[in-house]
């Protein structure tokens, strides 16, 4: 399980910084990502926080992140790898998607 959790800890990192606008840091640890969305947010008038992004990824991409806003980070999403490596890979495709 150890090699399974940093194979999709690696790929939604790397995934995940090759959104524009989205940077992420590895984690420590944990079985969550937490990237900044900031430059996303700030890009689109329509989407005012963290928050409003989340409801937009969830609607239009059927994706939920949990806004970083809910734990004193604004402008941050959590995303948890702890599932399937192939719905990662369909999740961040969706996002992609979404924000393009």
């Amino acid at each position: 399980m150890v090699k399974a959790f940093k194979a999709r800890h690696d790929f939604v990192v790397k995934a995940l910084n090759e959104i524009d606008g989205v940077e992420c840091i590895a984690a420590d640890g944990t079985f969550y990502a937490f990237p900044s969305f900031q430059k996303v947010i700030d890009s689109r008038p329509e989407i005012e926080d963290d928050i409003a992004l989340a409801e937009f990824l969830l609607l239009e991409a059927g994706v939920a992140l949990v806004p970083g806003s809910a734990f004193g980070t604004p402008g941050n999403l959590r995303l948890s790898f702890a599932t399937s490596m192939e719905n990662l890979e369909n999740a961040i495709a969706r996002i992609k998607k979404a924000l393009q």
